[in-house]
């Protein structure tokens, strides 16, 4: 191949043009394309398995995972409807607004106690009702 490379350096000597580019330049540009051309002409691709490719990671959830949360999800919200109204209330102000027992006791006009126990109470419940 090294010959060839050279012969057609040889052959093409008159059509290097100084403008264009650098000798350096346009002896590896011929050198490149012989080797590619040696390449093909081999026919013979270094190919591997499809099962010897590494995994690619899905950031997303897998239906599997996404079933489970939406079951879960139903699960919770049909335990929190079981509660008595008003643990229901506290409890989804509590965690699903981030409100903390001091805020819900004084919206609520209730004792700071009486808001943990109705907290405590209802997560018990909830609890009982997830199979915890």
């Amino acid at each position: 191949m090294l010959h060839d490379v050279y012969l057609t350096i040889w052959k093409r000597a008159g059509g290097w043009e100084p403008g264009r580019a650098s000798p350096i330049t346009w002896l590896a540009t011929i050198a490149r394309n012989r080797a590619i051309d040696w390449q093909r002409a081999q026919g013979v691709r270094r190919a591997s398995p499809i099962d010897d490719a590494p995994d690619i990671a899905d950031p997303q959830p897998s239906a599997e995972a996404l079933l489970l949360d939406d079951e879960a999800t139903r699960r919770l919200h049909a335990c929190l409807e079981g509660l008595e109204q008003q643990q229901r209330d506290v409890i989804r102000t509590a965690f699903f607004d981030g409100v903390t027992y001091a805020e819900l006791a004084l919206r609520r006009a209730v004792p700071l106690g009486t808001m943990k126990s109705w907290v405590r109470r209802g997560l018990a419940r909830l609890k009982d009702c997830l199979g915890g």
